[in-house]
């Protein structure tokens, strides 16, 4: 399997290895309730080393990592700081913040990443899955460095978000209207018979299905003929149909009925295959909005209208935090949420350890006051925002936070403890 090189990759190889086991000091003055080591955490401190601290308690245990990195856009201002024990790697550190005009800044965002996805690999459950979200500038080195980590076997998909519904006004040739999410599962063939959880039916997909006074209720209809994979297995398979209008069909060249006979005649009489209005046209299957499954399986695409965009998360971390909060970049809930429903149940541990505003504690909450679940999320915030903004944020979503137009809600009443990590220097 091909593996990226860049700069640096065998100094950080087995760098977590020798990053100390630190303990997690709780502050019982920025818990809301009693102080629980089994509750929700927000950690601050740089979160090698909180990974690293966590591995004690949680090793193999988290079932949902989600991680919002740094873009390395060049203009995040965002520092290289791993005490790696190399010349080279020790003066990366005096040319920080990492800019645009680094010529090895990408070079450096592998050395960072690599091993905090080690760590990250190895708290996650054999059931577990992990989400990353990233744009243009690192994506496909990202998908090297994950594919060498995970295994380019436990690849699950690379989704389009739509970060934005209108054009970036200083773009000059596209406007790049997305961002993506890389998800790998630990061991991808878990899942494979019984899937992840399925999404609930939205009003245009149910729209499809038409309602004409079939007592089952409304319907649509999928193709009868499939793909033949092996002509010798499935020529029982391509029987003659006679059609209402009395024309005689047989599956094309290289394709194959999904029924055998006997089945056919049985739905036939039934009245669950459609021929078209005029009885002429080849043979569908008619599928039943009420009998068919629950959900729908997810897409690789995911609209704003369906979990929101850069600016429905801007505009509600302000009616949480207030006009004067000035962090840039939060994801949607909404994002998040869909991330939980996907591939957690009630009592999932959620990590997130690039925490910034919070967004992922606030679509846990949410999503257990749907449901009525008990998920626990793990917080790691190293900027000084940690208190202030991701601690806060959670709090007041806890508490209940009003804003113009909507009365305070509280939406869940959850022990969470916030542990201070301190920093390697402290």
């Amino acid at each position: 399997m091909p593996e990226l090189h860049f700069k640096g990759k065998e100094f950080v190889y087995n760098h977590h290895l020798s990053v100390p086991y630190r303990p997690l000091v709780p502050r019982a003055g920025k818990s809301l309730g009693k102080t629980r080591l089994d509750g929700n955490r927000i950690i601050h401190g740089d979160n090698l080393h909180a990974l690293k601290a966590l591995m004690p308690l949680y090793a193999g245990k988290v079932n949902c990592i989600f991680i919002d990195p740094p873009y390395n856009t060049g203009s995040e201002n965002w520092s290289y700081n791993d005490a790696v024990n190399s010349p080279m790697m020790r003066a990366w550190i005096k040319e920080n913040p990492v800019g645009l005009e680094d010529a090895l800044r990408h070079d450096k965002w592998c050395a960072m990443m690599w091993p905090r996805l080690r760590l990250l690999h190895e708290l996650l459950s054999e059931f577990g899955s992990f989400w990353m979200t990233l744009d243009d500038n690192e994506i496909h080195r990202a998908r090297l460095l994950l594919d060498e980590l995970f295994g380019e076997g436990n690849f699950v998909g690379c989704i389009a978000w739509e970060k934005t519904y209108t054009p970036k006004s200083n773009s000059r040739v596209v406007s790049s209207d997305h961002d993506y999410i890389l998800v790998y599962a630990k061991t991808k063939k878990l899942f494979e018979e019984d899937g992840w959880n399925l999404l609930e039916k939205d009003e245009t997909q149910k729209a499809r299905y038409a309602d004409d006074g079939d007592p089952r209720g409304p319907w649509r209809t999928f193709p009868m003929d499939v793909r033949t994979e092996d002509a010798e297995k499935r020529k029982d398979y391509r029987y003659s149909i006679k059609l209402p209008s009395g024309r005689v069909i047989k599956p094309a060249d290289g394709r194959h009925w999904s029924f055998p006979k006997e089945k056919f005649e049985a739905e036939r009489a039934a009245g669950r295959i459609y021929f078209g209005v005029d009885g002429d046209a080849g043979p569908t299957v008619k599928a039943y909005l009420r009998e068919g499954r629950e959900g729908v399986i997810a897409r690789t695409w995911w609209p704003y209208k369906q979990v929101g965009g850069n600016q429905d998360a801007k505009q509600e971390l302000l009616a949480i935090m207030g006009s004067d909060c000035e962090f840039i970049t939060p994801k949607p809930v909404q994002l998040i949420e869909r991330i939980l429903q996907i591939a957690t149940d009630p009592q999932s541990i959620i990590l997130d350890s690039f925490a910034g505003s919070g967004s992922t504690g606030h679509a846990v909450i949410a999503a257990n006051k749907k449901d009525g679940g008990n998920r626990k999320f793990i917080l790691v915030e190293g900027e000084q925002y940690a208190d202030s903004l991701t601690r806060e944020r959670v709090s007041r979503v806890i508490k209940g936070y009003a804003f113009e137009g909507v009365q305070r809600t509280t939406l869940l009443k959850e022990t969470i403890s916030f542990s201070n990590l301190k920093r390697p220097e402290d």
